[in-house]
């Protein structure tokens, strides 16, 4: 089962619905004959990777079943401009009232697989793998981290319910790491990760000595980076985070950690310039 099975069809659903209103589109049931038959094709741009041409199918279908898609080049293809990534044909009101929803998931979801591309990229030849997070748009957390998977990045943690991720606020609230650890770990059982946020060397001692899985540097410099690799010496997952921009993926990459989360990849990624074209 992928990303797109049944409950993700309602993603489509509910952003054709946001659109459509009532269920017209007076525009192009206004000024278009009913029975026009037209040819189109999603063309790119701009450089980068696809992402989310089911999600385009599916808007098309779903204003009318008899629209017919052609994906030329499936998700994770690397398209520069001009090329061809789907061809639609369909009666002309149902392909234009599903346009601007097709076209909004899939060059979106470019976007994303795009700029996590660039990251993954600037990691090359470390250790480090690039990791989205849980700053996503609400509603379309699944398909944003589909397109980060497409761009070559890794998935954190889902949601609250499938992994223990211990910050600043539950540490204040339970007292201590160590008691935030015990207590995690007696609550969740052995099958499910727990990791604590730190942002001080002091605080990585006490992970240390506690069962944790993983530890999550928090807005550390690359000096203390390096410091906190060391003292952990491969006994737990380490995670660097915290407003990661992209010309610094590098650096942090070669510090020896294991994981660097960007926030950016599905809360600031710029979609990628895709059009609508139509064919004679």
């Amino acid at each position: 089962m992928t990303i797109f099975s049944f409950a993700h069809q309602d993603i489509v659903k509910a952003a054709l619905l946001e659109d459509l209103g009532r269920g017209h589109d007076l525009t192009s049931q206004g000024v278009l004959p009913p029975d026009m038959n037209v040819k189109t094709e999603v063309v790119a741009r701009q450089t980068g990777i696809v992402a989310g041409t089911e999600l385009a199918r599916i808007a098309f279908s779903m204003i009318d079943e008899a629209t017919q898609c052609h994906t030329a080049l499936q998700d994770g293809s690397v398209v520069k401009k001009g090329d061809v990534i789907m061809t639609i044909t369909g009666k002309a009101p149902s392909v234009l009232s599903a346009e601007r929803t097709a076209l909004n998931f899939i060059t979106h979801l470019s976007g994303i697989a795009s700029e996590t591309a660039r990251y993954v990229a600037a990691a090359e030849g470390t250790k480090a793998a690039i990791t989205c997070t849980r700053k996503t748009l609400p509603g379309l957390r699944a398909v944003q981290k589909y397109a980060v998977k497409v761009g070559g990045g890794k998935n954190h943690r889902f949601g609250l319910d499938d992994g223990i991720l211990i910050k600043d606020n539950h540490i204040a609230a339970c007292g201590s790491i160590s008691k935030a650890v015990a207590n995690a770990r007696k609550y969740a059982g052995h099958m499910i990760c727990v990791e604590v946020e730190v942002d001080t060397l002091e605080q990585l001692e006490e992970v240390l000595d506690t069962a944790a899985n993983a530890v999550l540097l928090d807005n550390m410099n690359l000096e203390m980076m390096t410091k906190a690799v060391d003292m952990v010496d491969e006994r737990m997952l380490v995670e660097a985070s915290g407003g990661i921009k992209l010309d610094k993926i590098q650096d942090i990459a070669k510090t020896g950690v294991d994981l660097i989360s960007v926030g950016a990849l599905t809360h600031s990624a710029v979609s990628l310039d895709l059009g609508l074209d139509f064919k004679a």
